[in-house]
């Protein structure tokens, strides 16, 4: 897979992109990344990207021009651009599995200020994605996290196979708790069902601890 971010601000996310398992995906070969940046494409001395918004109001809107090039430069019939937005459609795990296996090439659009112009969007994203009810400063940040839940789905990228299929959301469950060596930690212990050896036993544990959790911390997951 390849993904391209477009954004005013790499420096956001170089580091992100070049430790643990982002860097290990590199390695493998199993991603790219790449960024563009919207004021390579301006023509004016102060490579300017943004502009006030017609009909008045506070902040400012990113110009579509610069924006359509950078996409242009690199788009190709594989891409697949998404602009992080808080108007996008909630990203899930689902989403994310879509993206890891359906997708050769991601261009992830930044916004900034009070967002792009709508026109960009209209003739250039083919969707929207908010990872959550609430602004943040940019869309770097909302990158990061789509990239992070994307790539770690990539077939090989965290090892054996099986590794992710009874996390969290995936099953339509939250997870369920999780213990390693001490056996005793201030007083608490394992819970004496997963030193039996017994794997069907445990097994049904866990599924009744996962649907214990889900309904105290996320009902919502259960309806239907």
């Amino acid at each position: 897979m390849r993904i391209t971010i477009i954004t005013i601000f790499p420096g956001m996310l170089d580091g992100f992109l070049r430790e643990s398992m982002m860097k290990r995906a590199v390695d493998q070969g199993a991603v790219q990344f790449d960024f563009v940046d919207p004021r390579e494409f301006t023509t004016d001395v102060h490579r300017t990207v943004d502009d006030r918004p017609y009909g008045g109001g506070p902040g400012m809107v990113m110009k579509p021009d610069p924006l359509a090039a950078a996409i242009r430069s690199v788009h190709t019939a594989n891409s697949r651009v998404i602009y992080l937005s808080p108007q996008g459609c909630p990203f899930t795990q689902s989403k994310a599995e879509m993206l890891a296996t359906a997708s050769k090439h991601l261009i992830l659009l930044c916004g900034h200020y009070e967002g792009v112009d709508e026109r960009l969007i209209q003739r250039y994203v083919d969707e929207e994605i908010s990872i959550g009810d609430y602004v943040l400063t940019n869309g770097a940040l909302a990158a990061t996290v789509v990239i992070d839940a994307t790539v770690r789905l990539i077939p090989g990228v965290l090892g054996g196979e099986g590794a992710t299929e009874a996390e969290s959301f995936t099953t339509g469950l939250l997870d369920f708790p999780q213990y390693t060596r001490p056996e005793e930690f201030e007083g608490l212990t394992v819970p004496d069902i997963l030193k039996s050896g017994d794997h069907g036993k445990i097994a049904a544990w866990r599924h009744e601890q996962a649907l214990d959790r889900t309904r105290k911390r996320r009902p919502d997951l259960l309806d239907g």
